[in-house]
C-alpha cells in the first residue's frame, strides 16, 4: 500500500502556533542586536552566540535558533523579538 505522507509542520511548545523558517533580514538583525549584547532569551539568559537561522511563530512574537542545524523548541530557549523593536 502506497500511503501518502503527511507534510511535518512544526509548532510552539508554548500553545502549538505554527512555526515558519525565519527570512535572512529577522536573523540579521537578531544577529546584530545580540552582537550589541541586547538580547536574552525567554529563561533571562543575555545570548552571546550569533545563530544560523530560526523558527518564528506565526504571531512573530517568539522565534525558536536553530544552532548546528537543530531547531532548538525549548520554550525558555524562544527569543521575544519585540526586543528588537
Amino acid at each position: 500500500m502506497n500511503e501518502k505522507s503527511q507534510p511535518i509542520t512544526l509548532v510552539c511548545p508554548l500553545d502549538r502556533v505554527p512555526l515558519n523558517e525565519a527570512n535572512d533580514q529577522v536573523i540579521a538583525r537578531l544577529n546584530r542586536a545580540i552582537s550589541a549584547r541586547r538580547i536574552k532569551n525567554r529563561s533571562g539568559r543575555l545570548l552571546e552566540q550569533s545563530i544560523e537561522a530560526g523558527l518564528v511563530r506565526e504571531d512573530a512574537m517568539l522565534l525558536y535558533p536553530v544552532l548546528d542545524g537543530i531547531p532548538v523548541l525549548l520554550a525558555d530557549e524562544a527569543i521575544e523579538l519585540g526586543q528588537l523593536d
